[in-house]
Formats: structure tokens, C-alpha cells, sequence
């Protein structure tokens, strides 16, 4: 492969009808969690009943009126993924105080029930702790029993997959033998617990910081890297700043992300027009090769070849892995990319 795309759409929700069904090999993303308080605006916006219930103090009619609006964007993904593709949702949990008391919503559950209900298969999910420097580990009434709550430093990583396994023909095969991962990352990211913390938001205006919670972009790197193969096409439909559109830039995977914000679609853009998409292979290289040295030369001997780098790895799985980097890009339109990409 020599070139890939990257889409940003300026756009609601409606951007995803333009879309062809079946035309989505993965779906990341994080959409606004309800029921926490930044983005009651967000919901209330798009759908009157979720301000009706709350103006009513109807705590959990909101939340259900919440998920409804979502469950209409999961049924759009739907729509648009391939029969065997996956679906990867960051999504955290919410507690507030409401009337006096203090309580969770379990929006992970929920959106769950979603999944299951358009007949996806539930895969292990993974915990993302993103522990804060806070020095009081609790919420609530200090030391006296029953007065204090647990603090939440955890989100999820829900993993769908709609239909069977996937099974690669024609040159699927050979780009999914490139796409490979090191076997120490695979050991990584295939873990159920990844320890890395959130992104602090950077953004001059505090209302569009107020409307923004970005992941990390280590976090969609992973998966990116885990649940697609080079040349897949990527969908975001919470684009907000575009990490995803990084992640799928650094790692030559089409994107289309959608975000329905001016502020923050116009923020997308410009961090990936100036991102470094070719620094990432390369660090993947360095780290395996640090990885390496920590091997005994016993272990070294016992190692394959990989020949497109000529480093010994792990597994015989490893040894048509190839890495590309990323070399530049044109724009033919607002938000629309075509990148160019070489081996490493």
C-alpha cells in the first residue's frame, strides 16, 4: 500500500446516512457519558424529552432518554460496518448527587444491553485505569464507616464484534500478515487492565473545553492496531479533537470521524494537518528493539528473523510484521486528507 484517507466531517449525526452500508472494517470511539454533568447540554440539545425528565427530577427517565439518543448513532454504526467488524466504545460510568443523594449510572451496562440487542457478540472488556493524583481516594463523610463512596479512577473499553470471526482472502491475507504486532505488545494490549492517564485538554477557550473529553491517543492506537489491518477504513462518530484520526494517520488505516462542533472540528483539523504520524512506527521499532536487549542470548537464539526489518522476534507470526511511516499528505477539500505512506 502507498496511500490511504482520512475524512473529518463537520457534520451531526446525519453525516453517518451519507455513508455506504458495509463500507467500515472498525468502529472507535467515545461519546458523551450520561448522566455527567458536561454534557447535559450536549443531550438536552438534541432531544427534549431528556430536559423534560430532568426538569421533572425524573433522574432515571433521563439517563434511559439519553441512551436512546445514542442507541440511534449504534444502529447507524450498524448500518455502515461490515459483517464481522468490531466495534470499540470508551465509556465511563457516571456518579452525581441528585436530590441529596448520591448514586451511579452504569452507562457501560447499558450500552451492553444495545449491543446485545442487535445480536453482536460481547468480547472481554478492558478496565482503563487512569488513576488521579488526588491525595483522597474517597468521596464522602471522611473516616466514619458508611459514610464514604469509592472513587471511580476506571473507565471501560467495551469490545463488540458483529457476526462470526473474519476471515481474510486474497490480499487481505498479506496485509494482515504485515499488520502484525510484537509479541510484548500483544502481551500489553491484549491485557484487560491498561494503566496509562487521561489527556489533559489544552484548549484556549473554556467552552469548548467544557464540551470536550479526549482519550489519550495511546488509547486508540491500541486498538487501531488490534482490531484492523492496513487499509481498513476506521469510523469515529464522536470525532471531537480527531485522536482517532491521529491514530489511524500514524498506523495507515482510513478514517472518517464525525463531529457535529465547529470549534472542535476546526481543532481536528489542525492537529492533524501538523501531526508527526511517521514518529509512532518508528517508536514501535525502538521499543522492540529495547525489548531485546532485556533477552537473554538464550532466548535471542531461539528467536525468529523478521525480514522486512531484520530484527529477531518472538513467534514466526511476527516475521512478515512491516511497518510504514507515514511521508505526507494533500487536501483536496475542508477535511479531507489524502496521506502517502512508505515501509519504515
Amino acid at each position: 500500500m502507498d496511500h490511504f484517507f482520512i475524512k473529518l466531517l463537520h457534520q451531526s449525526s446525519e453525516c453517518l446516512d451519507v455513508l455506504p452500508a458495509g463500507s467500515v472494517d472498525l468502529v472507535v470511539t467515545s461519546p458523551p457519558y450520561p448522566m455527567i454533568g458536561m454534557w447535559d447540554e450536549c443531550f438536552t440539545g438534541q432531544r427534549s424529552e431528556v430536559e423534560t425528565a430532568m426538569a421533572e427530577g425524573d433522574w432515571d427517565g433521563a439517563f434511559q432518554q439519553m441512551h436512546l439518543l445514542l442507541d440511534q448513532i449504534w444502529l447507524q454504526c450498524d448500518r455502515v460496518l461490515r459483517p464481522n467488524g468490531f466495534v470499540c466504545i470508551n465509556i465511563g460510568d457516571a456518579t452525581r448527587t441528585l436530590n441529596g443523594t448520591f448514586r451511579l449510572f452504569s452507562n457501560h451496562t447499558r450500552i451492553i444491553r444495545a449491543f446485545e440487542s442487535m445480536g453482536y457478540s460481547v468480547l472481554p472488556d478492558i478496565l482503563w485505569r487512569k488513576q488521579s493524583n488526588s491525595p483522597n481516594k474517597f468521596m464522602g463523610s471522611g473516616m466514619y464507616p458508611a459514610g464514604a463512596y469509592v472513587t471511580y479512577e476506571h473507565e471501560y473499553i467495551l469490545i463488540f464484534r458483529k457476526g462470526a470471526k473474519r476471515q481474510f482472502s486474497g490480499d487481505e491475507r498479506q496485509r494482515r500478515r504485515e499488520s502484525a504486532y510484537f509479541w510484548e505488545e500483544r502481551n500489553l494490549w491484549f491485557s484487560d487492565l491498561w494503566e496509562f492517564k487521561g489527556t489533559a485538554q489544552r484548549l484556549g477557550a473554556s467552552a469548548i473545553r467544557q464540551r470536550s473529553g479526549s482519550f489519550p491517543l495511546e488509547l486508540p492506537l491500541r486498538l487501531v492496531a488490534m482490531y484492523s489491518i492496513y487499509g481498513d477504513t476506521v469510523l469515529d462518530p464522536f470525532g471531537g479533537l480527531g485522536t482517532t484520526a491521529l491514530a489511524c494517520a500514524s498506523l495507515q488505516r482510513n478514517c472518517i470521524c464525525c463531529e457535529r462542533e465547529a470549534s472542535l472540528w476546526s481543532l481536528s483539523l489542525a492537529r492533524l494537518a501538523h501531526h508527526p504520524a511517521e514518529a509512532f512506527p518508528g517508536q514501535r521499532l525502538s521499543r522492540h528493539l529495547a525489548f531485546l536487549e532485556q533477552l537473554s542470548d538464550e532466548e535471542r537464539q531461539r528467536c525468529y528473523t523478521n525480514l522486512p526489518h531484520g530484527v529477531p522476534v518472538k513467534t514466526r507470526q511476527e516475521t512478515e510484521l512491516r511497518l510504514y511511516q507515514t511521508t505526507g499528505h494533500t487536501s483536496s477539500a475542508p477535511g479531507q486528507f489524502r496521506f502517502t505512506c512508505a515501509p519504515l
